[in-house]
């Protein structure tokens, strides 16, 4: 339970060091998480320049945030079972190979979107 004397602007507050020391942490120990953000900061000035529309500017950042999204979710799983224990188990396997995989539907969903836009701005 929270603590009931704290104010909405403590929480958001704490909330945003936590999220800040988030943002470290993936930036310091995850090589995914890198690679992802500087491909995703090359790409998107470019993809702005594709764009005809604000929707597709969306859609282009939106998917190029789920990527982030799920790789930090990914990395969260990952330290949870490492946390959890090192030891070779099947469930620690499988969750996360289901981290691992959803990190994989994300990329495809932003290579489809990019690729679509491409192709509206450059082939159709």
């Amino acid at each position: 339970m929270g603590n009931e004397k704290e104010t909405a602007i403590g929480h958001i507050l704490k909330a945003v060091v936590y999220s800040w020391d988030g943002f470290k942490a993936a930036w310091t120990h995850e090589m995914a998480f890198r690679i992802e953000t500087i491909v995703i900061a090359v790409l998107l000035p470019i993809g702005m320049w594709i764009c005809a529309t604000a929707v597709e500017r969306a859609l282009l950042i939106g998917s190029s945030m789920l990527v982030l999204i799920t790789e930090l979710l990914n990395s969260a799983v990952e330290k949870v079972v490492d946390r959890i224990s090192t030891e070779h188990h099947i469930l620690s396997k499988q969750a996360k190979d289901l981290g691992s995989a959803a990190a994989a539907v994300s990329m495809l969903t932003a290579v489809t979107v990019w690729g679509l836009i491409a192709y509206e701005r450059f082939l159709n």
